[in-house]
């Protein structure tokens, strides 16, 4: 007789009793097809059991779940470490063994399969890839004593909410390279009622920290997952290259969850954000480049971003944002195919004296407005600074934008270009405008200290401060208005 023993690492053992070894060797190729069967089933049933997480503790049966596929040539479950995805028991420690074993490995993957998983905040490592099964959750602990404080960031000086250090990031990683986090739509979700509350009522005594920051890094994937409930900013990118973000779900209340941004891409270069569905407590997308006189050191601009295929609904901000902070400079922006609905502003760029930098070549292209407030927002007075040492003579320099086939309806003001005397705003574009309203006074495109142009027939009608050209091409009229203010904050 032969036995299999399935040992608790995972490996298959032979057990032969001394008196069938003639047999044995009377019939090697017969013996030796019949254990490769056993042996392959036996593998087979084992790996199902143990990726998709078929049964829990105690015997008691649960879901049936798709496997996990194999995205590195070495993969783990965090059960192996001794994760208990019971919605209790902290696993901080079995994730961070997990990860300092993929780091000692050179690269891996670790599975999380169904459950819920408690943790404090952990980092990643090089080469690996984070896979969250169906049903699993990823949730961050509520007690921030548990968050780990880390340096204000370089670009945003001594603190973006409080002075001093800041608390991390419940999934963190930096001067990384080739990670990805994804999964079948699992879900990291940051508890952040809490930090909310404590926040409104300035019990914390350091700067939250987001959901999920990668820092100094390149070759980032994250896709197929579902992120809730940030404390502060949900995904934030910092100086990294080469990242792709695509497929999210991003969710937090539409009030009472301050700053809960869904994907702030500061200083970045080389980045796709597309396919996701967000709503949350402030921007959508927001693109930063550093605050004022640090963000000018610093000196790393966000560049060559594309988002595309992108539904936002943002209730108290806006659905993609420049800004405010932008202060590295942000260039070479493609927004398109995006929806925006139900929301208080549609696309909007911000910035003030002080921040210095430059927003240049912004695309934005086939945006659907529902239902929002205001349209176009563009505001050069945006006046938050970290603190009093920004030098107001730091002018930030604005310049060709083109606003190509905006469609929708139930807008207020569709159009609120907002320069100024010190920074004005050069180089507009606007074609294929069609946006109904729903607010009928005279002035409802509005302009103030901005030149460009308008391509063929648009509606409403827009500003005198525009040169008009036909669908050709062809100059029409030449404006002198280009200083003209027509703005009108009532409304």
């Amino acid at each position: 007789m032969v036995e299999m023993l399935h040992s608790s690492s995972g490996r298959f053992h032979l057990n032969s009793h001394r008196r069938f070894l003639p047999w044995i060797r009377s019939y090697p190729v017969t013996l030796l097809t019949v254990l490769w069967v056993i042996g392959f089933g036996s593998i087979f049933i084992w790996q199902t059991t143990s990726i998709t997480g078929s049964r829990i503790a105690g015997g008691r049966p649960m879901m049936s779940y798709a496997p996990i596929p194999m995205l590195r040539p070495v993969a783990f479950n965090l059960t192996e470490f001794g994760g208990v995805g019971d919605g209790v028991t902290a696993n901080t420690a079995a994730f961070e063994r997990a990860v300092d074993e993929i780091a000692r490995l050179g690269g891996g993957q670790l599975n999380v399969q169904p459950g819920v998983w408690l943790t404090a905040p952990f980092n990643l490592t090089s080469h690996m890839t984070l896979f969250l099964a169906e049903g699993a959750v990823i949730r961050g602990v509520q007690d921030e004593k548990c968050w780990l404080l880390m340096p204000p960031l370089p670009s945003y000086g001594l603190g973006r909410e409080r002075l001093g250090p800041r608390y991390g990031s419940l999934i963190h990683g930096q001067n990384l390279s080739d990670v990805v986090i994804t999964g079948r739509n699992g879900t990291i979700d940051g508890q952040g009622q809490s930090w909310w509350s404590k926040y409104k009522q300035k019990l914390l005594k350091y700067t939250r920290g987001p959901l999920v920051q990668i820092m100094w890094s390149r070759d980032i994937v994250i896709s197929n997952i579902t992120l809730r409930d940030s404390p502060f900013w949900t995904l934030h990118p910092y100086d990294c290259k080469n990242v792709t973000i695509s497929n999210l779900t991003i969710l937090a209340p539409l009030n009472g969850a301050p700053n809960t941004d869904g994907i702030d891409p500061d200083s970045c270069e080389d980045m796709v954000i597309e396919n996701c569905y967000i709503c949350v407590g402030d921007d959508g997308i927001a693109i930063k480049s550093g605050w004022d006189q640090y963000g000018i050191v610093y000196g790393r601009p966000s560049t060559n971003i594309l988002i595309r295929n992108v539904t936002v609904r943002s209730v108290v901000s806006a659905g993609v944002s420049i800004g405010s902070e932008m202060s590295g400079g942000i260039s070479n922006i493609t927004v398109e195919n995006v929806h925006i609905w139900d929301s208080r502003r549609g696309v909007r760029i911000k910035t003030a004296p002080g921040r210095g930098g430059y927003v240049s070549n912004i695309t934005y292209r086939n945006i659907t407005l529902d239902n929002v407030r205001v349209g176009i927002v563009l505001k050069t007075d945006y006046n938050e600074h970290p603190d009093l040492g920004f030098d107001p003579k730091a002018l930030p320099t604005i310049k060709n934008l083109s606003f190509i086939g905006f469609h929708g309806q139930g807008c207020r003001v569709p159009v609120r270009i907002h320069g100024s005397q010190e920074i004005p705003v050069k180089g507009v574009t606007f074609k294929e405008f069609s946006v109904g309203i729903t607010y009928k006074k005279k002035h409802i495109f509005q302009c103030s200290y901005v030149d460009g142009r308008v391509i063929g027939s648009i509606f409403p009608a827009p500003c005198e401060n525009l040169d008009r050209y036909d669908e050709e091409g062809n100059l029409v009229r030449r404006s002198k208005l280009q200083n003209v203010t027509d703005i009108d904050y009532d409304f």
